[in-house]
């Protein structure tokens, strides 16, 4: 059974309570994160899990499951492995988007993060969730087989060597691997570090990259990253201290997979011709976008009226959608 946003909703409801009593404990994490402490040197204490996963659980759902959308249909897993997965959002992400999807272990180094990812999956209508194994681990770690393994929201608290090797770690012991990281420039940075990881191990880049190249954004002021908009519960708002019912996220990914020896030259099942990577500017009679290719790398597209079906697809397309329409 899929889970979503109101099943989260729901079990962070279940357990952990009121937003408002959280809300002391959620500042204080963000302080600690603006110090410069990483978030496993903060999540060792009970009060501070409840708090991240109070604040975090819910944009870190919305950003993997839009990431494992946009790999396509192609990305069909029985297992996964989570890398440092704390309370287990990217489980849910999973759950929720991978229907081939039977099992799910996640593995962190805080044991109040495992238990409470625990006793939230447990109030999930979906055996996935209700049945994945929860470990304590350090890094580093032999890590077990799974078809697909995640690491989201992980590469900040390593040092650049050590997420070259985890990253490499998993590439050797899962089918595919998706990396999902915050979408500002240092959280591209790692995004940056792994793919180039992922391809040097033989895999491919199934989304959003439209080829296996040189990013055209690694050097240069700008950076490639997506946004993904969540509805806020009431307890999100409380703790938050946020009068909107909804937030944007933004985040930087890369989905790759395997390269088979069937499929040595094609392109990987799911992966576009091309990739919107900023919001579409539509004028009278035009759209322009935006559009990251094999070649020539990023380009404008100018879409106008005399297109026909592509103006109207062009019109109803967004940020992080595949371009062209209609391969």
């Amino acid at each position: 059974m899929a889970v979503g946003e109101r099943d989260l909703d729901a079990a962070l409801d279940a357990v952990l309570g009121s937003g408002s009593e959280l809300a002391p404990a959620a500042a204080a994490l963000s302080a600690a994160y603006r110090s410069g402490r990483r978030p496993g040197e903060v999540l060792d204490d009970p009060t501070a899990a409840r708090a991240y996963a109070a604040v975090r659980m819910p944009a870190t759902f919305a950003a993997v499951r839009a990431a494992l959308r946009a790999a396509g249909p192609g990305l069909r897993p029985t297992t996964l492995l989570d890398i440092g997965g704390g309370t287990g959002a990217a489980v849910w992400a999973a759950a929720a988007s991978l229907p081939s999807l039977r099992s799910a272990h996640v593995l962190d180094g805080s044991a109040p993060a495992l238990a409470l990812g625990r006793g939230i999956a447990a109030r999930a209508p979906d055996p996935v969730l209700a049945g994945a194994t929860w470990t304590r681990a350090r890094w580093p770690v032999d890590l077990p087989g799974a078809d697909l393994a995640t690491l989201a929201y992980f590469a900040g608290e390593l040092r650049p060597e050590q997420q070259v090797a985890v990253v490499a770690a998993a590439a050797e012991r899962a089918g595919a691997v998706a990396v999902v990281e915050p979408g500002t420039p240092a959280g591209f940075a790692d995004l940056l570090r792994a793919r180039d990881t992922l391809l040097g191990m033989g895999f491919r880049i199934v989304a959003p990259c439209p080829h296996d190249l040189d990013c055209p954004w690694a050097t240069g002021s700008d950076w490639c990253h997506f946004p993904v908009r969540l509805p806020r519960s009431a307890r999100h708002r409380q703790v938050k201290g946020a009068r909107l019912g909804w937030e944007d996220e933004k985040f930087s990914y890369v989905v790759a997979v395997r390269d088979g020896a069937d499929r040595p030259e094609g392109r990987p099942e799911g992966r576009p011709e091309g990739r919107i990577v900023r919001h579409p500017v539509q004028r009278k009679g035009m759209v322009e976008l935006t559009v990251c290719a094999a070649r020539p790398g990023i380009e404008r597209v100018i879409v106008s009226k005399r297109s026909g079906a592509d103006y109207r697809a062009a019109r109803d397309a967004g940020w992080g959608d595949a371009w062209p329409p209609h391969p």
